[in-house]
């Protein structure tokens, strides 16, 4: 058996990008495009709903405006890579398994190659980690059926 891409983690995890994706193109909007061409006193009005104090510097409200707009997009774009990263590399993780034994990354190992199982996440989780593999049943479908094969296989790792 292989294991899938859990559907719902991919589309969760994709709707987050595209949105981080979204909010970066709107904030760079913001700060390339149309704050500079707005008047800093009506910038302010729109931002503060109400015309600036007598003497208030509008250049520098307007500034730190657009560099705040700067600052959001960066940030909105690296959660974008980070979390469309992490969903690509989920779903190129390659791991199968039957009742001799499981394949890693096209490295294949019989039950009795391995030396160290931590369940210490199983539970309340989902987590299993062998041998430096770390298999989570919330990124992928299968996770549980290779537990009960592992438990079956090796009870005196159980």
């Amino acid at each position: 058996m292989k294991l899938k891409l859990n559907r719902e983690f991919a589309i969760r995890h994709l709707f987050v990008t595209l949105l981080m994706v979204g909010l970066s193109g709107w904030f760079g909007y913001d700060g390339f495009v149309r704050y500079p061409a707005t008047d800093a006193a009506e910038l302010y009005r729109q931002i503060e709903g109400a015309d600036a104090p007598e003497g208030y510097n509008l250049e520098a409200f307007k500034k730190q405006k657009i560099e705040t707009q700067y600052g959001f997009t960066m940030l909105s774009f690296l959660a974008a890579l980070l979390i469309g990263g992490h969903l690509f590399a989920v779903s190129r993780f390659r791991f199968e398994f039957d009742e001799s034994g499981y394949s890693c990354r096209g490295v294949k190992r019989e039950w009795k190659d391995i030396k160290k199982v931590d369940r210490r996440d199983w539970d309340k989780k989902g987590i299993v980690r062998m041998d430096g593999i770390k298999l989570d049943a919330w990124h992928h479908c299968g996770v549980k059926e290779f537990e009960r094969l592992l438990t079956a296989n090796r009870e005196d790792l159980a």
